[in-house]
């Protein structure tokens, strides 16, 4: 199915490098007169010229710097990417790197460290779920490891059976899939061998699995809300070894991915679910507050707005909210800590995550009403029809990209106007959310993986 925040242990900045002249000169710089004229006779450049230089330089260089996709949705778990050379414009054959057949069906997005692409699926020939790896630069497949057999689960028609997006420390991939009514959670190195495999309890839904892992310091954490008594459950990424386990109240289904974030002094592991909305602390399970309902059952993670201070919350079924949450609360906050709302349906997502961009919230709807909020007083700036959508929003560069199930992405710029940058048809029916690393988008259809824009 289709988090400012806690910095990921996945995730990768590369190191800002500098031309070798300039790191010379502005080291020569630093080291005093004799060398500032040195430096300057070196390049032929004022000292003051090559020291605004080198600085200029590094800040570019840093603030550009590349970024892995480790999990579901990205570095922070909110769907934001800090590149500024993501591709803005394609079509299916123009600005893409390549184009390769995924093997079986899945809605679980793709995930990106270093040169590896990795995602999962399921073959209903041999009921198998399998973990694959793919080759950034060329889409070779590296490899294709099973990592369960067993029979197909009922599931929605809008779920798949390899819906959990995977997670990635950069040297261990973790994933979750569900072996009739025993979730499983697994770890492979990056050369598809097994290193762990555990069954952390029941899960019952008639709509199917979707739970995907989520990595902090050196757990793996894994909602499981179902149709029984509802658990999150922390395991040791070494070994599977379980951490802790927290009871979960209503006994009632939802997909729920958790977010981190650090808001209110803390860090929040947040998420809705079971008829709550509530925070937990992520080393020990504690709980920091909760929100009694609004509604059932959800899908769509919580971000956070650093600037509003504010966490967002849409969903879900059968009735339609969208909170915004103050994060400073301890206890039951129903009544207190509830900035703002909305209930009207085309303002709600039950499926698509939302994005905090700029001064504003977006959101786009099942049936494909695209809306933006102010973030700090939840005024709506416009609202418009973009198509139906399941995959979730992400951003990069002062954009928002919107990925509809028909294929087409609508580019957009959040602002008090509805601003459509480009709109990019790919032709092939999209469920899995977009994935934004190394200057390149990786989007899923139900056929294809493509690369779009230039490998470096």
């Amino acid at each position: 199915m289709a988090m400012n925040a806690h910095p990921s242990p996945a995730l990768l900045a590369r190191p800002c490098t500098l031309p070798d002249p300039v790191v010379r000169a502005s080291r020569l710089h630093s080291q005093g007169s004799g060398s500032r004229s040195m430096a300057a006779e070196a390049t032929g450049a004022s000292p003051r010229f090559l020291c605004l230089l080198a600085a200029a330089l590094v800040l570019a260089t840093c603030t550009n710097r590349a970024e892995n996709w480790p999990g579901w949705r990205g570095p922070r778990g909110d769907g934001t990417s800090h590149e500024t050379a993501i591709p803005v414009r394609w079509t299916a054959t123009s600005n893409v790197a390549w184009k390769v057949e995924v093997p079986g069906s899945g809605h679980a997005s793709p995930i990106v460290w270093d040169n590896h692409v990795f995602t999962v699926s399921a073959l209903p020939d041999t009921e198998e779920r399998v973990l694959l790896a793919f080759d950034r630069r060329s889409g070779r497949t590296r490899w294709q490891t099973p990592v369960l057999t067993s029979p197909f689960e009922r599931k929605h028609a809008l779920n798949s059976h390899a819906s959990s997006t995977p997670a990635t420390d950069g040297t261990r991939v973790f994933t979750a899939f569900l072996d009739v009514r025993e979730v499983v959670v697994s770890a492979h190195d990056f050369a598809g061998r097994l290193v762990w495999q555990v069954r952390p309890g029941p899960f019952a839904s008639m709509h199917g699995f979707c739970s995907s892992p989520v990595l902090f310091e050196d757990l793996v954490i894994v909602n499981c809300d179902h149709d029984g008594d509802g658990y999150l459950v922390a395991l040791a990424r070494e070994d599977g070894r379980e951490r802790w386990r927290v009871a979960r109240p209503n006994r009632t289904r939802s997909y729920c991915v958790p977010t981190l974030f650090e808001a209110a002094g803390r860090t929040q592991m947040v998420l809705s679910g079971t008829l709550c909305v509530a925070s937990y602390d992520p080393r020990n399970g504690d709980l920091h507050w909760i929100i009694d309902g609004p509604t059932e059952q959800f899908v769509a993670s919580i971000v956070y707005h650093r600037g509003a201070d504010l966490f967002f919350m849409t969903g879900g079924f059968p009735e339609h909210h969208l909170l915004a949450i103050r994060p400073d609360g301890s206890g039951n906050v129903t009544k207190s800590h509830i900035a703002w709302r909305h209930s009207r349906a085309s303002y709600v997502s039950y499926v698509p995550s939302p994005i905090a961009a700029a001064d504003y919230f977006l959101v786009i709807s099942d049936p494909g009403f695209a809306c933006c909020f102010e973030a700090a007083t939840g005024k709506l700036m416009w609202q418009e029809k973009v198509g139906e959508h399941h995959a979730s929003l992400v951003s990069a560069n002062g954009l928002v990209y919107c990925l509809s199930d028909d294929g087409l992405t609508t580019v957009l710029r959040p602002g008090p106007t509805f601003d459509v940058v480009a709109r990019n048809p790919l032709g092939e029916k999209c469920f899995a959310s977009p994935a934004l690393s190394q200057g390149q988008i990786f989007l899923r259809s139900d056929r294809h993986l493509f690369a779009l824009g230039t490998a470096p």
